[in-house]
């Protein structure tokens, strides 16, 4: 059978966590087709041993990379190095999908997909609910452009994309900086959802589980800020760029933006600036947003 969909997760030290991935992919209403990729970020817990369990059990099929720990972008990069479906979708090591999410995805891939779009955008719900993170979309929208929904205001919350596997090597691999672990993969994403459209799924394809306290990342995005200023400074110049983007959201963009290079030290962050005027006028709370989250960031430390 042709695999259509991988379904890869990242993991680091998450054991705890990984069999209620595998057991919703296991209990799916399409048994064919798919499979799951498992990038190992260089766990330090019985990880490996509980994924080869697994694979010994013959359930789904599943594949196992184990790798020095670099960050949830670099095992991104070995995900789309590996894929070699039609399709690939990202469930995080906490999450965990519906029964009939794989039917789901494939059946309006099948009906609907084409070259027109950058794959499909399904729901995200919270866990254990009913309850969609963000809200439903419009009942009468078939596509969308990812970066509208929040400037629109039709949508905020996170959402669940299904990417044409291609489309993501084009952009791969996303190229971070030394000793920076904390650059967010939607980078890739973003530029691929920049140049093409989504199909929309207006249906629940993920669990979310928000961890708390060490786990969180969330929590923990102030010292994010400071552990990894450059990659976040890389990601808002290209935020800067996107196009489906209001004027209030590109400001706040810039302002993050002038908040990463001051921690950074980096004195070019005018010269590198896309948008230089807008960045100008953003430096000013650039600064005082810098100053608060060196405050925010005491707390966990």
């Amino acid at each position: 059978m042709v695999t259509r969909l991988t379904v890869f997760t990242p993991t680091y030290n998450r054991a705890h966590t990984l069999r209620r991935v595998y057991e919703s992919l296991c209990t799916q209403t399409v048994r064919e087709g798919f499979e799951w990729l498992v990038i190992d970020d260089g766990s330090t817990d019985f990880t490996r041993q509980l994924v080869e369990g697994f694979i010994s059990e013959k359930r789904i099929p599943i594949r196992y990379i184990y790798k020095e720990n670099g960050g949830l972008h670099t095992g991104y990069n070995t995900a789309y190095a590996n894929i070699d479906s039609e399709l690939c979708v990202c469930i995080d090591s906490d999450d965990f999908m519906p029964d009939d999410a794989v039917e789901l995805i494939l059946k309006k891939w099948d009906s609907e997909g084409s070259s027109k779009y950058a794959g499909l955008v399904g729901l995200d719900y919270y866990l254990d609910s009913d309850t969609p993170i963000g809200g439903k979309l419009p009942d009468d929208m078939a596509s969308c452009w990812l970066n509208e929904l929040e400037t629109r205001g039709i949508h905020r919350g996170d959402m669940k994309q299904v990417m044409r596997t291609e489309l993501m090597k084009e952009v791969a691999p996303q190229i971070g900086y030394p000793g920076e672990k904390n650059f967010n993969p939607v980078y890739m994403l973003l530029q691929v959802c920049d140049r093409l459209p989504l199909l929309v799924i207006n249906r629940n394809l993920c669990y979310v589980d928000y961890q708390t306290g060490i786990d969180s990342m969330s929590e923990r995005i102030f010292l994010q800020y400071l552990d990894s200023p450059r990659s976040f400074a890389k990601l808002r110049r290209l935020e800067m760029t996107l196009r489906h983007t209001s004027a209030v959201r590109r400001f706040r963009v810039a302002i993050h933006y002038v908040s990463s290079c001051i921690i950074a030290r980096d004195s070019r962050w005018l010269a590198d600036s896309p948008k230089k005027l807008l960045t100008l006028l953003a430096a000013p709370a650039g600064y005082l947003l810098s100053r608060y989250i060196r405050h925010k960031a005491k707390q966990f430390t």
